[in-house]
């Protein structure tokens, strides 16, 4: 059905209840943090305590003991590799009981480095650790999840598996490995067509040594960890995901820069079925998503069935990237209970995105987003449900309607206040699933400037309220809406009406202003 709601109706409405606010309360907005108060150039030393919508514990920086080995004292050869050295001093510290091994200022080279218990490896001011392009340097096969699938692989630059308090601090750099063997070797088809996933997860292995392609190591990945701290390093050039807490419990990044900007699948921060996490005061330029959260992939991680739970993300900065702040499209064992708040996207495609896929399961809920500036190549908010036909085939079309299984994806329960986007393509994105709708979205408090308006495709209780949006569009595109309504918004447009091509939507206080 077409409908048109002219200004006239629009206006007469309004003057029916001339007291109640039309637009933001500018008042929440101001103090929304800009680009230069957050990110890892601001990063505080002490950590605040966490304030989130939901139960969290209490967050405290490591302590270790006082034991420390600087590996300089061991290094014949300062032009090899020094695996080795680092291995055996991590190994020995560990064994004592803990403490810090030290990398010193200098450019050292190295293969796959494993974190073990009660060891901080800290990276001295002018330290730049720079890993191997050499498959070889990260063999055997260990442990590890590569797009959310278990599998025996090549894993991560520096790795850990069922390790408790260990750390990585201090202001050196690592340079990651995409360049030689590890670039042309990396695989480029659906990881799907590749593992085979009737064999348990130790029987997947895949390191290099019998085929031509390689699932390339990820930055750093611990996995089955209890206390993870990161602090302070910067990251570029990795082969794969940066930063990749995999069934971790208490994790605090902080302070860490990231730039992989210009490598494919170059994702910044990717939380995997981890909880009781605190990312704070990082900046993130990425080639693929920035801050991300994910829980498994289909079947494989249903299995597993680890959520990501109490994560909260806090005075961070992303720059170039896929989204600014993205769940999924891994969302099996469910995302739950996320908190990102007083956080900057300066020149990401899409500041809030989701994913996921008809085939992926779980999904996403109690979600919390709160003052949030953003300025952005391409969508503000964004729901795609579905997928492209390369990797679900016609499981990527809307219609029909397919029906409800355990592999068929949700989000709902979602609350984002208190949004300044400076700049988008649009404002608000909605491809859901026609049998799972997005449901229960409350948009509040926004000043925008947006090329184009609203798309809601398959959404259920959408709230947009106190909201103003300059704007050249005038069309709010609903298909398969269910209780969608504006209430107290302002829409500046050179348009005389909205234009409502499918479906409408409930308007409450609404103002066409030219």
């Amino acid at each position: 059905m077409k409908s048109f709601i002219t200004i006239l109706s629009l206006a007469l409405f309004i003057s029916c209840k001339s007291e109640i606010q039309v637009g933001p309360d500018y008042s929440k907005l101001e103090s929304i943090p800009t680009k230069e108060q957050v990110g890892h150039s601001v990063l505080p030393d002490t950590i605040a305590p966490v304030t989130a919508p939901f139960a969290m514990p209490k967050f405290v920086k490591p302590s270790f003991p006082d034991r420390s080995i600087n590996i300089k004292d061991n290094i014949e050869d300062p032009n090899g590799l020094i695996t080795e050295i680092i291995q055996d001093a991590i190994n020995n510290t560990s064994t004592q009981g803990g403490g810090t091994v030290i990398i010193p200022e200098g450019e050292w080279h190295t293969g796959r480095i494993t974190l073990k218990s009660n060891v901080n490896l800290h990276f001295e001011d002018g330290a730049v650790l720079r890993f191997s392009t050499d498959v070889k340097d990260y063999q055997p096969a260990v442990f590890t999840r590569v797009e959310s699938l278990e599998v025996m692989s090549l894993a991560a630059c520096i790795y850990a598996n069922n390790q408790e308090n260990i750390a990585i601090t201090g202001n050196g750099k690592l340079i990651g490995p995409f360049d030689g063997e590890i670039k042309a070797r990396s695989y480029m088809k659906p990881i799907e067509t590749l593992v085979d996933l009737n064999k348990p997860a130790e029987e997947r292995i895949h390191d290099g040594s019998k085929e031509d392609w390689i699932f390339p190591p990820k930055f750093i990945s611990p996995i089955n960890c209890k206390k993870v701290y990161i602090e302070g390093v910067s990251l570029e050039n990795t082969a794969f995901w940066n930063i990749v807490p995999t069934y971790c419990d208490n994790v605090i990044i902080r302070g860490v820069y990231v730039n992989s900007y210009g490598i494919p699948r170059g994702d910044g921060i990717d939380i995997e079925s981890s909880k009781n996490v605190l990312i704070e005061y990082s900046t993130l330029n990425t080639g693929d998503d920035c801050f991300t959260m994910k829980s498994g992939r289909g079947e494989d991680g249903m299995k597993v069935n680890k959520p990501t739970e109490n994560v909260v993300v806090r005075y961070c900065l992303a720059q170039k990237g896929h989204g600014g702040i993205t769940c999924g499209s891994e969302t099996a064992g469910v995302i739950r209970n996320l908190y990102v708040h007083d956080c900057v996207f300066e020149g990401t495609v899409v500041g809030i995105r989701f994913k996921t896929r008809r085939p992926r399961g779980g999904g996403g809920e109690h979600l919390y987003y709160d003052r949030i500036r953003m300025n952005l190549e391409a969508t503000a908010i964004k729901w795609d449900m579905l997928g492209t036909p390369a990797y679900v085939g016609e499981l990527a079309e809307r219609l029909p309607a397919r029906p409800v299984n355990k592999l068929t994806p949700f989000y709902k329960d979602i609350t984002m206040t208190n949004l300044i986007i400076e700049n988008s393509t649009h404002f608000l994105k909605v491809y859901g699933i026609p049998e799972s709708p997005l449901t229960n979205l409350t948009i509040d408090n926004v000043d925008a400037k947006s090329s184009g308006l609203i798309i809601i495709n398959d959404g259920k209780n959408i709230n947009i309220s106190n909201a103003k949006i300059k704007t050249p569009d005038h069309v709010i595109d609903i298909l398969g809406g269910d209780n969608i309504s504006l209430e107290n918004v302002e829409i500046k447009t050179e348009a005389s009406a909205l234009e409502f091509p499918n479906e409408e939507a409930t308007l409450n206080n609404v103002k066409l202003l030219k």
